[in-house]
């Protein structure tokens, strides 16, 4: 993230009441380096998936908790396939939605978006976003 770089960068003036030495202290300087405690991709991610089966929702829901992926559904083949397990699937979506304090939204009749908290999906007043609609 670029906040990480940021700060492993900045360098702060300390100036202040040293209790240890009971005089002012001056010049002090503190280096942060964050980049030893920081793993994984500070890149986020959209990444395409297509449901097929209702097995298939348990590799979008391992993804979206891993908290850096914004996931584009392809629900068509799954919606053409059975009505039934589409729904089963985007209920449990919905569900890991609220868990991670995401969201989810449809657009169009062959997609849905899924966000991890860190986004938020637009959604136009008058306009219904259910993906089951």
């Amino acid at each position: 993230m670029m906040v990480m770089n940021f700060f492993s960068l900045k360098r702060f003036k300390k100036k202040g009441y040293d209790e240890e030495d009971m005089v002012e202290a001056e010049d002090e300087y503190v280096e942060l380096n964050t980049d030893a405690d920081f793993q994984g991709s500070s890149k986020v991610v959209v990444r395409p998936f297509v449901l097929e089966d209702f097995s298939d929702v348990k590799n979008v829901l391992d993804i979206l908790r891993e908290g850096n992926t914004i996931c584009l559904l392809n629900i068509r083949p799954l919606r053409e396939k059975d009505m039934v397990e589409l729904k089963r699937a985007i209920n449990k979506l919905k569900k890991t939605c609220e868990a991670i304090s995401g969201d989810i939204a449809g657009f169009g009749e062959d997609y849905i978006v899924v966000v991890p908290s860190f986004a938020e999906i637009y959604k136009a007043s008058g306009v219904s976003h259910d993906p089951e609609d």
